[in-house]
Parts: C-alpha cells; structure tokens; sequence
C-alpha cells in the first residue's frame, strides 16, 4: 500500500520517512550504503556494480582455490547458514530434514566438477554475507549460478536475507514458466515482439523454434542470442567496474498529482537536472570521469482516455556541464519528445490544448561516462590572468620581472608622467613566458609551460617581444622597471611582463585582435646577409638600451627596423590541428589570415633555400 492508504487502514501504523530534497526522496544515503557493501565484496573477487543495491561477482577463481586446497566434501563443519541455502531441482524426499539435504548436495563425491564449483560458491557467498551484516549491518540476498544472467534471476527468488543456487541440471526448470519479459533486455519492444509476432509468452516457448528461424525475424546476432538465453547460455562476462555506468535523477507524479501544465514540468526537470549535476559533479571531482550524454525520459498518458499508455519516446542530445545549461537541454528535450508524442493521435500541443496530457513520471541521466585522459587540460587556462608569480630557471633561481606600462606597449611616443600614472588605476594583465638572450639570437625560446602549443608559443614571441623592446627604450622617468641577469649568467633569460592596462582607457578599448599580431611581420625572412647585418646592430642597440636612457628617438628607430627582420614564418608549416583547441572567434580570424597571405605570396620565389622556418624557434612539441 502507498503510505496513506495504510494510515487509512491502520491509524497506528509508525511509517519510516526517507529524507527529502528538492521534493523527491533523497537517496544519496542510500546509495553511500550501497558502496560500503560493494567495498566488502570486491575483496573476494572481480567486482561489477550494476545498480545502486546489485553487485555481480565473478567468485570462479576464488572457487578452484577452494576445490583444490578443501574441497566440500573433505568439510566436517559446515555454517548454519550455508545450510540455509535453497537449490533448485535439489531431490528430496518426504520427512528429509531441509538443511540435512542442502548438506548432502554439497559434500557428493560423485558430483561433477560443475556442481562442486557451486558448492565452494555456496560456502564463499554466505561468508561473505555473513561479513557485510557484520561490518554493516545490512543483509543481503545471493543468486549463484553458472553465469550472470541466471544469478540475476536466482538473486530474486528467495529474499529476504537468502541465497537461491542454480545448477545445470535446474535450469530449465526455471526458465520453462519465466515470463519473458522477466528477463533482462525481452522488457521492452524485443518482448512485445516475441509476444505479439511468434506468440511467446514464457522462455521456455522458445525453445519450440530454430535458431534459424529466431534469425529470420530478428538478424544473425539477435535470432542466435535468443536461442541461447532458451537454454540458459549467456557469455557475458563480469565487468570490473565499482562506479556506476550512469546517473540519474527521477520522480514518480501517481493519480491526481500528474503534471498537466508545461510550466510544472519545467520545475520538476530543474529539481531534477540540479540533483543530476551535482551527482556530476561529484563524480567527476572524486573519480575524474566525465558523462556525453543526457537522456530525458518520461510517461504519460492523454487526460480523456486513462488506459491510452502509449509509450513516451525518450530524447537524448550530447552533455552539457553546468546546472543551467542541463535545465535548457533537459526542457527542450521534453518539449520534442511531446510534440512526437502527442503527433501520434493527430493532435498539436499547443494553445489551449495542454490539458489533453498528463506525466507520470520524468527522469534524466547521464550515460556514457568515461575516465578523463590524464594530462587533459583545457587550452583556455592559457589564456586566463593569472596571479603573478616569478619564474624559475633551470638552476633553480628566480629571475627578475619587467612591469611594463600600457603607454610603453604602444610605443614610447605616448609618454606619460610618473604621478599622472601613479594616480590612474591599474590591471595586472601579466603573462610568464621566457625571452632568448639579446647577444644569442640563434637560441631557442624555452617555454615555461612545455603544454603550450606552437601557436600559443608564436603569440606570446610576437605580441610581448617587441613590446619588451619599446619599454627598455623608454626614458627613465616611465614607470618602467628593468630587472636582468649579470653579464656572467649567460644564456636564456627567464622574465615576466606584466602589462598594465590602464582601466579608464584601455579598458574600454579592448584587447587587439590576434590577427594584428602577425601583420607586423613579414611571412618571408630576409636573407641571411641582411639577419647577420641586422643581428649585428640589433645586439649592439639593445645593449644600448640597457644602459643608457639618452637619444631615445633613435634607439626607436633602430627598434622598428629591427622588428621588420627579427624573424619569419612559413604559414605552411603551422599545424592546423592546434587550431581546433581555440576559441572559435581566434580560429576564424587566423584561418582567414593564413589563407589572404597565402595568395599574396602565390607566384613569388622561394629564394635560394635559405628561408627560416618557425618550428627553428620552438622546441620539439610533446604530442
């Protein structure tokens, strides 16, 4: 009876509440019971939990240890509640004493090898039943079989608190009478078929049909999968697995409390989808597993006709994390499976028209749950601010930081005073990254991260070198502050830049596009006669600029000529996978950049051999 029909009957009655949240039972202490008995269990053997109370153990290797080292007929004790065990088919003659002939069954020395593997099952599945009332405090029912479809099936038999064993010999006593839809996977449309198209209604009716025939009606793998479950033949195997292969969230709307309004479905679908992602979100900070699809399902029936229980389709779209994100997906799920729904009698949910459906019951899940890669790291927290920190070097010792000045970013032309700086807010925008040494431009950049991606690595060269260069060059009454290594501390040079970005102008100006990045550059290299030139003057002057602050306009000027030459990149030989890893408004601009550029140099000669290629400043990738 539902909980007020027996107060009706029996005003005395003391009902147990389940705990209540969001409006349904709450069943997380439940399932946090579940895995404590789960935990014990898997001690024994490969351990596959199938639902929130059923666990499937795989017990044979457990079993032959047994029968090699004591085998039960050598047993002279055996548990009381061993004895207690019921097997199907075992013979038993009027008058015997129940637990006499239980213990007959397991100590025949005559007994194949088959049945004597059941009775070391036996005996191991009553310890540990014995163990998990012990530890827990809960009781538990036990099928034991030959497979896991008739362990299923026995595990219901005889509860509570009891163990049911299936023998060969047995089993075709216990399909004969089976309904078939009582079996796993023949519930839902296989069998209706199988009632509706052959005319069967038990398992045992199978059997009157080839497996050529079953194949005729239901294709090659299905026809000689029925044929076999007939026979109480199933090859499926225990899954090593102690988290759950899905989540999901449901409640049941009996009689009048059935949701006829589109607004009170959408309340129970949010109640729902915030229980499901916290479940998510549990899973995935705990086990590092994430879910791909949600799935509504629901039933119904139309408000004039009761008995019009048409199956509700079920509605399934790829996961979206984020309670918000699952509520909309979750809604428009059910709107489509409704409109589906009410399509097939011809009439249109829409209008005035609500009140023709009522739902009974609403759940979401979450399937396809897999385990995070490890390594896997999301190409957006290269782009995050993030606290600033100084770097380290190789050695182990840390290296100085360069502020830079929003003004300075832009060139020194745009030179502001020290206190009207020091008076206007700032940003810290800063990006660690590791800068070649001026005297070494053959020197590879070393990057902090060795994640980072080429592309990533080619945005940070060419947007933050030449900006470095216009801030060492700036007068010294710039807010500019210019750490660097002692001359005898050759080699690559680990420095931060911090940008600040004024709030009240730059601000609202926003960020350049990445695009611009490149279009400083030339796509071809100068020649190798004209780098060394270059590199020549280039070295000289930012030596320069590190000790002097005097004829700054020069010292520019040699800076924009420089930064015409510094470098080169061949578009062709940028990966373009690494796009797919950013934001879609960046891999639209660059796709679009690379392919103008692309045909700008169509026709043009390739030189005499001599050109750079970009992977020249750039470490091997990782991949």
């Amino acid at each position: 009876m539902r909980g007020d029909e027996a107060k009706a009957a029996c005003p005395q009655i003391q009902l147990v509440q389940v705990p209540v949240a969001r409006g349904k039972a709450d069943l997380n202490l439940y399932r946090s019971a579940g895995s404590e008995v789960v935990s014990i269990l898997a001690k024994s053997g490969k351990c596959e939990r199938a639902s929130i109370d059923e666990v499937y153990l795989d017990l044979t290797d457990a079993a032959e240890s047994m029968l090699a080292d004591a085998p039960p007929e050598s047993l002279e004790l055996i548990d009381e509640e061993v004895l207690k065990s019921h097997i199907l088919g075992m013979n038993r003659e009027d008058g015997d004493d129940f637990k006499e002939s239980v213990r007959n069954w397991i100590c025949r020395e005559d007994a194949d090898r088959r049945d004597k593997l059941l009775s070391c099952g036996i005996i191991i599945v009553a310890e540990l039943r014995k163990q998990v009332l012990k530890e827990t405090e809960f009781t538990c029912s036990a099928g034991i079989a030959h497979n896991k479809m008739l362990a299923k099936l026995a595990s219901g038999m005889n509860k509570p608190a009891q163990q049911t064993v299936v023998p060969y010999a047995a089993v075709q006593e216990l399909l004969s009478s089976l309904p078939i839809k009582k079996m796993k996977q023949l519930g839902g449309k296989l069998g209706t078929s199988l009632q509706t198209d052959l005319g069967v209604d038990t398992v045992g009716d199978l059997l009157q049909f080839s497996e050529t025939k079953l194949q005729e009606h239901y294709g090659v793998n299905t026809g000689t999968w029925l044929w076999n479950i007939a026979r109480g033949i199933s090859g499926e195997e225990v899954q090593g697995r102690l988290l759950p292969k899905s989540h999901g969230s449901g409640k049941t709307f009996p009689g009048p409390r059935a949701l006829k309004s589109l607004s009170t479905v959408q309340h129970w679908l949010n109640q729902l989808s915030e229980e499901l992602s916290e479940r998510l979100g549990s899973d995935l900070e705990q086990n590092k597993r994430i879910a791909s699809t949600l799935t509504l399902h629901a039933s119904a029936f139309r408000s004039k006709d009761s008995d019009s229980h048409k199956k509700f389709p079920s509605k399934s779209c790829p996961m979206r994390y984020g309670v918000t994100k699952i509520q909309e997906d979750a809604f428009n799920l059910f709107q489509a499976a409704l409109r589906e729904y009410m399509g097939s009698f011809g009439i249109k949910p829409q209008g005035n028209k609500l009140e023709t459906w009522r739902i009974t019951g609403l759940s979401v899940s979450a399937s396809k749950i897999v385990d995070i890669p490890s390594g896997t790291s999301s190409i957006m927290r290269y782009f995050q601010s993030q606290p600033t920190v100084p770097s380290r070097s190789a050695d182990g010792c840390v290296q100085g930081n360069v502020a830079m000045t929003a003004s300075a970013s832009e060139g020194c032309s745009e030179q502001r005073s020290t206190e009207t700086q020091a008076a206007m807010p700032e940003v810290d925008t800063g990006v660690t990254y590791t800068l070649p040494n001026f005297e070494n431009q053959d020197k590879d950049i070393d990057l902090v991260s060795e994640k980072v991606s080429a592309l990533i690595s080619l945005y940070s060269k060419a947007y933050f070198r030449p900006a470095l260069e216009d801030v060492v060059s700036c007068p010294s009454n710039e807010a500019t502050d210019v750490s660097t290594q002692s001359e005898s501390n050759k080699g690559t040079q680990t420095k931060r830049i911090g940008r600040k970005m004024n709030n009240s102008k730059e601000k609202n100006r926003g960020m350049p596009s990445i695009v611009d990045i490149f279009k400083n550059y030339n796509a071809t290299p100068p020649s190798k006669q004209e780098t060394q030139e270059d590199s020549t003057v280039s070295s000289a002057s930012k030596r320069a600029k590190l000790s002097s602050s005097s004829h700054n306009s020069q010292v520019n000027q040699e800076v924009e000529e420089s930064r015409e030459t510094d470098w080169g990149y061949k578009t062709d030989e940028i990966d373009q996978s690494v796009f797919d890893e950013l934001p879609v408004e960046i891999q639209r601009e660059l796709r679009s950049f690379l392919r103008t550029n692309k045909q700008f140099n169509t026709g043009k000669s390739k030189g005499d051999g001599s050109t750079s290629s970009i992977a020249h400043y750039f470490p091997p990738l990782n991949r």
